[in-house]
């Protein structure tokens, strides 16, 4: 904005150029620069429950009923791109992961006993091309009660997995054929959100407990504890959990119905709220200077006083990030 103003100062002084005058009409071509449109899933009653984004801006919604949503860099509307069949074997979705690196769409599949849910099957995490939809690859949890729940991919490109049922990570390193328990621990049943941040720290929320959490590891990257960060209001129902740069994250409370950013020092946890009256949001992502946050609008299944009523339509909402 500052070059145009001098643009517009040089012409009135008579000191034009054929540059500055290229400029000067393509800048008032294009006008200011356009807020980010909501994006509503083409789908009913499907109670998202993550959502993620690659480098391009696609935005990748799951559902409980196992459909995977897509929409497209600049869609106003998330179409059904995956579908549960018998090939593939999804579940209910629950986290769902980008990884453009490696050109990978990570989702977890596991049962769930909710309206429009699927209640039958093992928990697995799979793996499918983040530009075909193909699948190719799928391991399935080993705990008995085990509920996938999110996904976050290490520097390294190994998998770290959260089970929020059993409480555990667990961890599928690259061309992996299995997958290995990193760390067993009370304080892990809850866990929901988990991410990298860009020096390589684990942070986890626990759902159930209110908490932010950073996984220490010992030099030889094993598994060395929890440390719970202090923050500096209180927060309700942590869900997702994603990398903005650095230590910052956003951060989808679903109790309190907000999304946050989340700056880490040491061991506390800077809050600053990007948007609240949300319902029930469960995820977000960024991309470039938007966050994008889906409502999951769980209430109407746990409610009584929403439960015949219609939740539609599922809307992933836009918030400017700012700085």
């Amino acid at each position: 904005m500052q070059t145009l103003i001098s643009l517009i100062s040089a012409a009135s002084r008579g000191r034009w150029t054929l540059r500055a005058a290229a400029f000067l009409s393509f800048a008032l071509s294009i006008g200011p620069a356009r807020a980010a449109s909501d994006v509503v899933i083409d789908g009913a009653r499907i109670y998202p429950e993550s959502l993620t984004s690659s480098a391009d801006g696609t935005l990748y919604i799951g559902s409980v009923k196992g459909t995977l949503y897509r929409a497209l860099p600049g869609s106003t509307r998330a179409e059904p791109w995956i579908v549960r069949d018998a090939h593939n074997g999804l579940l209910s979705i629950f986290g769902v992961l980008a990884d453009s690196r490696s050109r990978a769409l990570w989702v977890c599949s596991s049962p769930v006993p909710l309206p429009g849910g699927v209640t039958g099957g093992t928990a697995s995490v799979k793996r499918f091309d983040l530009a075909t939809g193909v699948e190719t690859g799928s391991w399935p949890l080993p705990a008995a009660h085990a509920i996938c729940d999110d996904i976050a991919i290490a520097p390294d490109g190994t998998a770290f997995i959260g089970d929020i049922g059993s409480g555990e990570i667990l961890t599928l390193a690259p061309h992996g054929k299995s997958l290995h328990v990193f760390a067993r621990d009370p304080s892990l049943v809850g866990i929901d959100g988990i991410t990298f941040a860009d020096d390589g720290t684990l942070y986890i929320d626990n759902v159930r407990k209110n908490q932010l959490l950073r996984v220490d590891r010992s030099p030889q990257g094993r598994f060395a504890g929890l440390t719970i960060l202090m923050t500096s209001i209180p927060i309700g129902g942590p869900d997702g959990l994603r990398l903005i740069a650095g230590q910052r994250f956003v951060l989808a409370e679903g109790r309190s119905g907000r999304i946050d950013e989340v700056t880490v020092s040491g061991d506390r946890a800077a809050i600053r709220i990007l948007r609240g009256g949300l319902i029930s949001p469960t995820a977000a992502t960024v991309v470039g200077d938007t966050v994008y946050a889906v409502e999951g609008k769980i209430e109407y299944v746990i409610d009584p006083a929403l439960k015949n009523k219609d939740p539609d339509p599922f809307i992933v909402r836009a918030i400017p990030l700012g700085h």
